[in-house]
């Protein structure tokens, strides 16, 4: 969904920790790296993303049986994949420094 076909007054601002995996309605109650302005349906996506991350990242944590040799493993390929997504949406979304910041990490070529 792009900002066009959403009107502003139903979108609210939140604050976003990517390494939490959390969106937090005030800036006060923890930590936050971006800023961005969603309505409800872009916020639960953005929500399932970072879901799916953190099983993919479990998932990932309790395979022992990987070669040292081969790099990229295909749950490193999944997680990279849904953490481009992450920062897709979070751009999308995000507020002038949000999308200034994410264009400088170079994450989403």
């Amino acid at each position: 969904m792009t900002e066009a076909r959403v009107p502003d007054h139903e979108r609210k601002t939140y604050y976003v920790s990517v390494g939490a995996g959390q969106v937090l309605e005030d800036k006060e109650a923890a930590p936050f790296e971006l800023v961005i302005r969603a309505n409800e349906e872009e916020l639960n996506k953005l929500q399932e993303l970072f879901e799916e991350t953190s099983s993919t990242d479990e998932a990932g944590a309790f395979t022992f049986d990987r070669n040292p040799l081969v790099s990229d493993p295909p749950e490193d390929e999944t997680y990279d994949g849904l953490i481009r997504d992450v920062y897709r949406l979070l751009h999308e979304l995000g507020t002038e420094e949000t999308k200034r910041h994410i264009e400088s990490m170079n994450i989403l070529q």
